[in-house]
């Protein structure tokens, strides 16, 4: 079913409960925040445009290995400084429209919140603070020391759980989530953008495409392609 508003909704009759669910897992770049990160530091490196088309390539799933086209994009990135991603957070860096009031309706329902990024901890660390955020998970930039507050290797540092937070990492993340908090993942909602955030969509009682790729809209259950984050309140009503 859809509307001439720029919502689309396929198998979901509102309005829903939002405390019928219990946890709201986002996606970082391009759904909570309005820039992907890997692609405003590869700015510096003057190499945007072509980190950007590896970026929109894996986005749109053209792109099936995930962990190889982001290997493939910090390892152009070597020799950017600290002092340059601090700048994108500070200058470039917001969050996209209604993200503020969505993530205020669902703490008020009484909803966990989980941050799960193919993106990097930089970043989402300080959006996990930012939004009082319960769960993240995302990548970690290898940083050797130095002037500007250090540069960046090229590499990524591997964690306790693995080596990069990809799709399969992100639906994991999610299930294992649900399973911490004992509830059910038909109690969860997934919002993305991304081809590789379908996993966990899939995963979640509730999906949510957020002015997503082609192939993420066509599977989502809520699909938002016009206004901010915060159209989901249409559809599940606090």
């Amino acid at each position: 079913m859809s509307n001439p508003s720029g919502l689309t909704l396929r198998g979901v009759t509102p309005p829903l409960r939002l405390a019928d669910f219990k946890l709201i897992a986002f996606d970082m770049d391009s759904t909570l925040i309005n820039i992907e990160c890997v692609d405003e530091i590869a700015d510096a490196a003057g190499r945007k445009a072509e980190v950007a088309a590896i970026t929109e390539a894996a986005m749109r799933g053209e792109i099936t290995d995930y962990k190889d086209s982001l290997r493939r994009r910090v390892a152009l990135l070597r020799g950017v400084s600290v002092a340059h991603m601090e700048q994108v957070y500070t200058e470039r860096l917001q969050l996209n429209p209604g993200a503020e009031t969505l993530v205020a309706a669902c703490k008020a329902s009484g909803l966990r919140m989980l941050l799960v990024s193919g993106g990097f901890t930089f970043f989402t660390d300080r959006i996990r603070d930012r939004l009082g955020i319960d769960f993240t998970r995302s990548n970690v930039l290898e940083i050797e020391p130095g002037a500007n507050g250090g540069q960046l290797t090229g590499r990524m540092v591997d964690q306790t759980w693995g080596d990069i937070c990809d799709g399969a990492e992100k639906r994991r993340m999610l299930l294992d989530t649900c399973a911490r908090l004992g509830i059910s993942p038909s109690q969860a909602i997934a919002v993305g953008d991304g081809a590789n955030d379908l996993p966990m969509m899939g995963a979640a009682g509730l999906s949510v495409a957020y002015h997503a790729k082609p192939t993420v809209r066509e599977q989502a259950m809520v699909s938002i392609e016009s206004g901010g984050l915060d159209r989901l309140l249409e559809v599940v009503q606090p």
